[in-house]
C-alpha cells in the first residue's frame, strides 16, 4: 500500500508466471518466485545524515542500539567450501558454438549464457564475507539481503529499472573490460578498448533496442528514449558500458502491467526475449532462481527502485549450498573462449 515503505525480490523464475515458461532445473537455494514484505524499521543515510523510522520501536533507542554495537562485524575468516563449476570448459564451449548455430538460423540474435559455480557444504559468515565483499567491490546496486536460510551479498553495479513519479529509468549494462588499476596507462587502453569495440557496442545496442521495445508497451507514445547510449563507467574491477533508456509511463498502469512488459531484464535474456528464455532453460545446466533477478523497494510515494542481481553470492545457511553464477552475452560475433574468460573475470 501507499505510504509504507516495502521491501522484497523478483526471482528469475517469475518468467514462468509472465511467459509459458518452465524451469528443468532443481532449486537448491529456495528463494521465493516473489517476495516483498514491510519491514520494522527503515534507516536512511544521506548528506543530511540517518533517518530511522520504526513501527513499534522508538527511532532515538534504535540509534542508540546501531551506535552501541561493536563495529567489527568481520569477525569469521572467509567461506570455507570446495568450490565447483557447473559445466566444465569443453561443455562451455560446445553449448556457446551451439547457441551460435541457433543465431545462425534465426533463432535469436543476443542470448545471454550463464555458468553457475557453487559449493554443497558451504560454511561462512554471511555479514563478514558481505563486509569483505564491498570492500573489495563497491558497487552503486550493492545489497545485503536476508530471508530466512536464504542470504543473497550482491554487489551489482547494475539498475534493472526505477520509477520517480511517471518517469521511468531502465540502465542496462553489456560491455565488459577488466580494468589495470596499477598500470594507468594500460588501464586507460583498456577503457578506450571497450568504448570503440564492435562486438560490445553492438551487444548493448541491441539490449538498448529490446528495453526501448519493453518499455513503450506501457510508456506513454512517442516518450521512450535513449537519455544516453554506450556510457563508459569505470568501476573497481571492470569498465562497463551502460546505457540509460527512460519513457512516461501511461496512466493506469500497475506494477503487475510494468513487470510484464518489462521483467526479466533484457541484458540477462537476449532478444528476442521469450525464445532466448527458452534456449537459456535448454542449454544451461542450473536453474537461475533469484541470479539475474532483482532485489529493490518502493518509497512511501510508491517510487521504486530495482536491481539487477548480478556479481553475487547466494547462500542457504540451512543446506551450505552457495552458488555464484556468472554470464556474458553470446552473439554471432563471439568467441566462446573469449567470452568464458569473461565468465572467469565476473566470478573471480
Amino acid at each position: 500500500g501507499r505510504g509504507d515503505w516495502i521491501f522484497g525480490h523478483l526471482s528469475y523464475d517469475l518468467k514462468n508466471r509472465i511467459e509459458p515458461l518452465q524451469t528443468r532445473h532443481p532449486d537448491h537455494l529456495g528463494f521465493d518466485d516473489f517476495y516483498l514484505f514491510v519491514p520494522r524499521i527503515v534507516c536512511q543515510l544521506d548528506e543530511a545524515g540517518i533517518r530511522i523510522g520504526c513501527m513499534e520501536d522508538s527511532p532515538a533507542d534504535v540509534y542508540r542500539e546501531i551506535m552501541s554495537m561493536p563495529a567489527e562485524l568481520s569477525a569469521g575468516g572467509p567461506v570455507e567450501g570446495n568450490f565447483r563449476q557447473r559445466c566444465s570448459e569443453q561443455e562451455y564451449l560446445d553449448a556457446v558454438n551451439a547457441l551460435q548455430a541457433h543465431i545462425r538460423r534465426g533463432d535469436c540474435y543476443e542470448i545471454n549464457y550463464c555458468l553457475e559455480f557453487f559449493s554443497e557444504q558451504a560454511r561462512m559468515n554471511p555479514p563478514a564475507v558481505y563486509t569483505r565483499l564491498t570492500e573489495l567491490s563497491p558497487n552503486p546496486f550493492s545489497a545485503y539481503y536476508h530471508n530466512g536460510d536464504q542470504y543473497l551479498l550482491c554487489a551489482s553495479p547494475e539498475r534493472y529499472l526505477r520509477r520517480k513519479g511517471r518517469q521511468l529509468i531502465s540502465q542496462p549494462i553489456k560491455g565488459t573490460m577488466a580494468r589495470q588499476k596499477d598500470r594507468p596507462a594500460e588501464d586507460l587502453a583498456q577503457e578506450e578498448k571497450l568504448r570503440n569495440s564492435p562486438k560490445e557496442r553492438s551487444e548493448n545496442l541491441m539490449i538498448v533496442d529490446l528495453v526501448r521495445n519493453d518499455l513503450s508497451r506501457i510508456c506513454v507514445e512517442g516518450s521512450v528514449r535513449v537519455d544516453e547510449l554506450l556510457g563508459i563507467y569505470a568501476f573497481p574491477q571492470v569498465f562497463q558500458m551502460v546505457s540509460t533508456v527512460s519513457g512516461e509511463l501511461a496512466t493506469g498502469k500497475t506494477f503487475s502491467d510494468i513487470l510484464r512488459a518489462t521483467f526479466p531484464m533484457g541484458s540477462m535474456t537476449g532478444a528476442p526475449k521469450r525464445k532466448v528464455m527458452e534456449l537459456t532453460d535448454r542449454y544451461e545446466k542450473s536453474r537461475r532462481g533469484l541470479f539475474s533477478g532483482a532485489v529493490g523497494y518502493f518509497d512511501p510515494q510508491g517510487d521504486f527502485d530495482f536491481n539487477v542481481v548480478i556479481r553475487s553470492i547466494l547462500y542457504n545457511a540451512e543446506t551450505g549450498y552457495l552458488s555464484f553464477p556468472a554470464g556474458s552475452a553470446i552473439t554471432h560475433y563471439a568467441e566462446p573462449a573469449q567470452e568464458y574468460a569473461e565468465c572467469m573475470l565476473k566470478a573471480a
